[in-house]
């Protein structure tokens, strides 16, 4: 009699070498997931990330991509493949986060954040369909922002583009079912961004309903949710501690500095 042992499940976590990206991979494998780091500059932290992955027992390799490059992105899951011998999951956290409004607004700008946060999103989650077996059920859990439910003008390329994601997330979960389930996950604000002192994060944190915002491990334990709720597809967990019910006339991190 042949025993087959099944392979353990596999994420591919893009920008997991800092920031919200290292806890998302970090708990993943503490749920039990193997993971594919990838980074675009982040080389040494991207290492430091799998060697905490790989001090928990689990299996960890670095990819590096520039995920405004199409070619490189085609190839950036396949490589996971290659390395873990399977892809389970698509964690598309990696984004552009630079400031602009209508005042500095360019079509370069906007054409930057539309490549690194909607395009590298869609294709791979495309290229996860393709690797997913007839039978089989894989997952794209897709990073938002609170901020498209509560708009204001600031970051207006980001925005844009995070709403196209919003967007995709629905269209994809449609037509790559059911092979694929597509989810995503709205921080509100949960690291210091930019210029934002510390004591104006601690500040803008607590101005929410709940009188927390969310932290790293928040957001990462919604993820390792969406990754294994088999019946989850197509909506969007906002884990923000009800920020986006609180109106506000700019962002909020120019609101507690």
């Amino acid at each position: 009699m042949t025993i087959t042992i099944p392979l353990p499940r596999v994420a591919l976590v893009t920008g997991a070498g800092r920031r919200l990206g290292r806890a998302i991979a970090i708990e993943l494998a503490r749920a039990g997931w193997d993971i594919a780091v990838h980074y675009r500059n982040s080389h040494d932290e991207a290492r430091e990330v799998a060697q905490a992955i790989a001090a928990l027992g689990r299996r960890a390799v670095t990819l590096p991509c520039d995920l405004s490059d199409e070619e490189a992105v085609r190839g950036l899951l396949p490589a996971a493949r290659k390395a873990l011998e399977r892809v389970d999951c698509v964690v598309n956290n990696a984004s552009l986060f630079d400031y602009d409004s209508d005042l500095n607004f360019s079509h370069a700008r906007l054409d930057a954040h539309m490549h690194a946060n909607v395009a590298a999103p869609i294709q791979l989650a495309r290229a996860l369909y393709d690797a997913t077996p007839d039978g089989g059920q894989a997952v794209v859990v897709n990073l938002l922002d609170q901020k498209l439910y509560n708009l204001n003008p600031d970051f207006l390329s980001y925005t844009l583009s995070k709403a196209a994601l919003l967007a995709a997330n629905t269209m994809l979960a449609q037509s790559l079912a059911p092979k694929v389930r597509v989810v995503g996950v709205a921080p509100g604000i949960t690291m210091v961004s930019g210029d934002q002192s510390e004591e104006g994060f601690a500040k803008a944190h607590t101005q929410t309903p709940l009188g927390r915002s969310s932290t790293p491990e928040d957001i990462a334990a919604a993820v390792v949710y969406a990754a294994g709720a088999r019946a989850l597809t197509g909506t969007t967990l906002l884990v923000d501690g009800g920020q986006h019910l609180m109106p506000s006339p700019r962002d909020v991190m120019f609101l507690a500095k």
